[in-house]
């Protein structure tokens, strides 16, 4: 059996899916080690993992939430570039301290998530084989694909291929202080220097192993022979227990509003959601993803349930529609319970996904910059009121069935690691 090392970051998206992989390898007999800031922790050993700390010194505990507070205040191009600015210090940090933790842990093979800056600069120095996992939508420069930060329609077109162009430039301007980074470790290491933009990210030669089902991604023939769309990763019962009153919920439709856990401090969102839901036949559930206490949003309109955490697979479970931020969790979650979306994307990768969720058929979105209650409330009615919606939510909850989600992306993981040869994919 393999003793597999896990990186990702700290969030609770990355560690929820990451985890889900690591118990299933667990359950094959291989061993797992989740290596990570040390906020990283209390997931990993609720999942029934062992963990390594790496930049324990630097990064102690209670440095992840004091770096998401600022987070979820931002939003757009701001909240992007100081994501950005935050990687350039982790990245540093990473690339010191990972090699030797990973030693010490007589690791063999890696499953590096695709946001961890230089993780394959660190395989490649250890010569360990290594897999990415995609928690988020895919990482790739490619100007057939609107980048991940915007709304912009998939479009084969000369013109959106330029756009699309300046776009990854603006990414690349943005990112360059951490490409510095990362090449003068290459340097130090005497690795050759990396060749094209995605080099610097975490892609595997191998898998890269996405947690979407093919449906919902744009065409990627770039990536044909590495991408596997093995749809969700998730696992309940590897996750720490949440406390709900259940007893609470009224019977009627329910709507299940979450801004996820980093994007969760733009208060005058959640009042959005809840005044654009008065009136409607319907009980509106909002979680704060910890980044708020209940009491901190006063007299919403409607009186909604307001929990600071809560168990969103079994509120999806119920849910009529989903309200989200677009993160690709949650998104996904929603999708595989068959339950259409109405999106209010904030950064990163999320405007990307809440434009796929609406490529797909399965929901409206719309932009912070033009988010008003009277909007949110169409798109909301429109969404419920509407078949189609559904029926597309069902038509993904079907295929995400049949992607063969955590034991086929296992499946991958297992056989390119063992054979250390890439696989064609059957997507």
């Amino acid at each position: 059996m393999t003793h597999f090392g896990a990186i990702c970051p700290a969030a609770t998206g990355h560690l929820n899916t990451m985890t889900a992989l690591g118990r299933e390898l667990k359950t094959r007999g291989h061993r797992i080690t989740v290596l990570g800031m040390p906020d990283a922790e209390p997931n990993t050993k609720a999942a029934g993992l062992e963990f390594r700390a790496i930049s324990a010194a630097e990064f102690p505990v209670g440095t992840t939430a004091k770096f998401y507070e600022q987070l979820g205040k931002l939003d757009g191009l701001a909240a992007l570039h100081y994501t950005i600015s935050l990687s350039e210090k982790t990245t540093a940090l990473f690339l010191r301290d990972a090699p030797q933790v990973i030693k010490d842990a007589g690791i063999e093979a890696l499953i590096i998530d695709e946001c961890i800056f230089g993780g394959s600069t660190v395989a490649e120095v250890l010569n360990i084989p290594f897999v990415t996992a995609c928690s988020a939508l895919v990482n790739s420069f490619d100007d057939s694909i609107p980048p991940a930060f915007t709304t912009w329609k998939y479009h084969l077109a000369w013109w959106a291929r330029l756009r699309n162009g300046a776009g990854y430039a603006l990414m690349h301007s943005f990112s360059k202080p951490i490409y510095k980074v990362i090449s003068q470790y290459r340097r130090e290491w005497k690795l050759p220097p990396c060749t094209s933009i995605n080099d610097f990210y975490s892609a595997s030669k191998l898998a890269i192993i996405s947690q979407q089902p093919a449906e919902f991604e744009y065409p990627r023939p770039n990536l044909f022979e590495l991408l596997h769309f093995t749809g969700p990763h998730f696992d309940s019962t590897g996750r720490k227990p949440v406390d709900f009153p259940f007893a609470k919920l009224s019977g009627q439709p329910l709507i299940y509003a979450s801004m996820g856990t980093l994007q969760n401090r733009l208060n005058h969102i959640f009042y959005c959601i809840a005044e654009a839901c008065v009136g409607l036949n319907a009980q509106l559930v909002i979680t704060l993803g910890g980044g708020l206490e209940p009491k901190a949003l006063p007299n919403l309109p409607g009186n909604p349930l307001v929990v600071g955490y809560a168990p969103q697979l079994e509120l999806l479970q119920k849910a009529t529609l989903t309200i989200t931020h677009a993160g690709l969790n949650t998104t996904m979650e929603s999708l595989s319970n068959g339950v259409p979306i109405v999106a209010i994307p904030i950064t990163n990768d999320q405007p990307g996904v809440a434009a796929r969720v609406a490529w797909t058929g399965a929901g409206q979105f719309i932009t912070t910059s033009r988010l008003t209650t009277g909007r949110l409330r169409r798109a909301i009615q429109e969404v419920l009121m509407q078949p189609s919606y559904k029926q597309n939510a069902l038509r993904l909850q079907t295929a995400i069935n049949q992607a063969g989600g955590v034991r086929r992306a296992v499946d991958i993981i297992e056989q390119v690691i063992s054979t250390n040869k890439l696989i064609i994919n059957r997507n």
